[in-house]
């Protein structure tokens, strides 16, 4: 795992663009503290800093091959196969490393090389021939790659701060901001400042004399067979266990994460199959038994065999927050990143590589408290005449009071609300972390002129239109894998990891599993109550059923809890800030009777001033010059 960087100037590079690109080396070297190197010609400068996993003698980067030059972030898992077929073509190799392999692949290929390959990576290649240069980034986004143009002066890097002196000035991007307060994440292309982008997952770009373009070169799609139960299992074993063991390709130490949930003991109950010794596993719990999932991690740890260690996370321990910020790069809402960083950090001392369960919500069905009710209120809607439903149940919902702190399905204002409108926009309604009613009242008039009328709904309605032939379910699940999988999830573990030069790989997220997942009947992903049908049957080869069927206690702190108690400083900190740009775009007043509200216990806003909370310590870290 690593961290690249780099800047092409067709007009000629100058000292000032070598020496930002050193400069963001060492902002990057958390990323690679092993071994750093640069590559100059009249066009290009490629830096890269590197966390060695394979060839740890001959893989240094850049690599060249003779008018090629790489700088790779990643892991290529069926690199020794395309070798095998590279070579077999003629070509001839002088390291073991996967990255000489995206280079004889690029010289056959060309740009369309990345449809082979199979893994997680971000690379850039320049070919000084033909004056272009290659980004690339897999097809799921588990690595990143943000990039800003300038005419023929392109820069890119693997962290937002390292392009941070490309900007003329630091602006906010009002639409980028606004999925934040929507979602906690600013989506790609998008970033949150104006002038640098993300690539998105599965695009392949070239920049020339003729400009920027991108292409996709995947797409999971949907298509529900007839599978029985028995031939669904069985094509997953055979996929899984290639999917696991090729991620076991390490030349450094390896271990695992372990929750009490399906997806990482799943792996987990893999690895002990393939592996030679006992699998070392680690896992994080909190001090409030509600949420805490160690006794059950401990339980499994146990029936499986494993080195298994614990860690206990406080809320001191958010006293680490604004360091946390420094690795996020943009802010990002989600409060599991602490807990992330944690296990990451635990593990971090005694292997390089760790496998995850990441992937398995997403493609299998797990999300049951937003799945499961988005496919009975669709049910419903279809038995309810429109009039009622858009008038009815429009006016219960705008009477009914709002009980934030209930399950999702007692909470009847939601339901009534969601029912009286279509799928998607129930879908999106359940997705924001803010109603759209309350977004409407705490912006500012001028946010909501410079919006100009976008809303993030503009993200979400055509991704779940453009598979309307699906239930309602799968469609939930085809936008959570290209929205909130790769936006969310994927960023968390990848800066979180990265901040301890741990590197993450995610079984569950091979390409082709998700693929085959996305061929199942809705019968081997929920069944009544329960989701992840089909992971739940194929856990029960390595465990027992009572191990299985105890619920999942999540992955989220008790932000809710926190911020009523040893976080409320930090909220009245960016209440009363006079300096933050935050009060630009929100009303402080309406805030603060919100704010009131949480503290109260009537209403449970925890994810709003946690986001909220994040943004201002963000804001402090990098909106502001030192």
């Amino acid at each position: 795992m690593c961290g690249i960087i780099g800047i092409i100037d067709l007009s000629g590079v100058s000292e000032k663009d070598e020496a930002m690109v050193r400069q963001g080396l060492a902002l990057l070297k958390h990323r690679g503290p092993d071994e750093e190197g640069v590559f100059k010609d009249n066009q290009a400068v490629l830096g890269h800093v590197r966390l060695s996993i394979i060839d740890l003698s001959s893989g240094r980067q850049p690599m060249v091959d003779e008018e090629l030059t790489v700088v790779f972030n990643g892991e290529i898992y069926n690199f020794l196969g395309l070798r095998k077929e590279l070579e077999a073509l003629g070509h001839k190799f002088e390291t073991r490393s996967d990255t000489e392999v995206i280079l004889k692949a690029y010289r056959e290929w060309g740009p369309d090389c990345v449809e082979r390959l199979s893994g997680m990576f971000a690379f850039a290649l320049w070919d000084a021939a033909k004056r272009r240069l290659v980004l690339a980034r897999d097809r799921l986004g588990k690595k990143p790659l943000y990039y800003t143009v300038k005419g023929q002066h392109l820069a890119f890097a693997s962290e937002i701060k390292a392009l941070l002196p490309e900007l003329d000035k630091k602006t906010l991007d009002p639409e980028a901001l606004d999925c934040y307060f929507s979602f906690g994440f600013v989506p790609s292309p998008k970033s949150i400042f104006y002038g640098i982008k993300k690539l998105p997952p599965a695009h392949v770009a070239v920049f020339s004399e003729n400009g920027l373009s991108l292409k996709r070169y995947w797409e999971i799609k949907f298509s529900p067979r007839p599978y029985t139960l028995d031939d669904a299992l069985e094509e997953f074993f055979t996929l899984f266990e290639k999917a696991v063991s090729i991620r076991l390709i390490s030349d450094v130490p390896l271990g695992a994460f372990l929750s009490g949930g399906i997806d990482s003991p799943l792996v987990v109950a893999q690895m002990t199959r393939l592996l030679d010794r006992p699998v070392l596993t680690n896992s994080i719990g909190f001090d409030d038994e509600k949420t805490s999932e160690l006794p059950l991690a401990r339980e499994i740890a146990r029936h499986l065999g494993t080195d298994h260690r614990e860690y206990l996370v406080k809320p001191e321990a958010a006293e680490i927050l604004p360091g946390l910020i420094y690795h996020l790069d943009e802010p990002l809402a989600d409060s599991s990143a602490l807990p992330t960083y944690y296990v990451c950090q635990m593990a971090r001392q005694n292997v390089t590589v760790a496998l995850s369960g990441d992937g398995g919500d997403e493609s299998f069905g797990g999300y049951t408290f937003r799945y499961l009710p988005h496919l009975f209120e669709s049910r419903l809607r279809k038995r309810i005449p429109l009039p009622l439903r858009s008038t009815f149940f429009r006016l219960l919902g705008s009477l009914y009071p709002r009980a934030s702190w209930l399950p999702k399905p007692l909470r009847l204002k939601t339901i009534f609300q969601n029912l009286a409108v279509s799928d998607v926009r129930a879908f999106y309604q359940d997705l924001v972390w803010l109603p759209v009613d309350i977004r409407e009242e705490i912006y500012s008039a001028q946010f909501k002129k410079e919006l100009d009328g976008a809303s993030p709904f503009e993200w979400i309605y055509p991704l779940y239109q453009q598979v309307k032939e699906l239930d309602p379910m799968s469609r939930a699940q085809f936008v959570d894998l290209n929205f909130y999988l790769p936006e969310d999830v994927l960023v968390k573990v990848d800066r979180m990891s990265m901040a301890v030069a741990l590197e993450v790989r995610s079984p569950l997220l091979d390409y082709q599993l998700v693929e085959f997942a996305g061929k199942l009947p809705l019968k081997l992903k929920v069944r009544g109550n329960t989701g992840k049908i089909l992971l739940r049957e194929a856990l029960k080869k390595f465990l027992p059923e009572g191990l299985i069927s105890k619920p999942k206690r999540g992955f989220a702190v008790p932000e809710a809890k926190w911020l009523r108690g040893e976080l409320k400083p930090f909220l009245e900190e960016a209440l009363a800030a006079n300096d933050s740009f935050i009060w630009q775009y929100l009303s402080r007043e309406k805030v603060k009777v919100l704010w009131q509200k949480h503290l109260s216990g009537r209403f449970n806003l925890g994810v709003f001033f946690w986001g909220l909370m994040i943004l201002r310590l963000w804001e402090k870290e990098f909106f502001y010059e030192a």
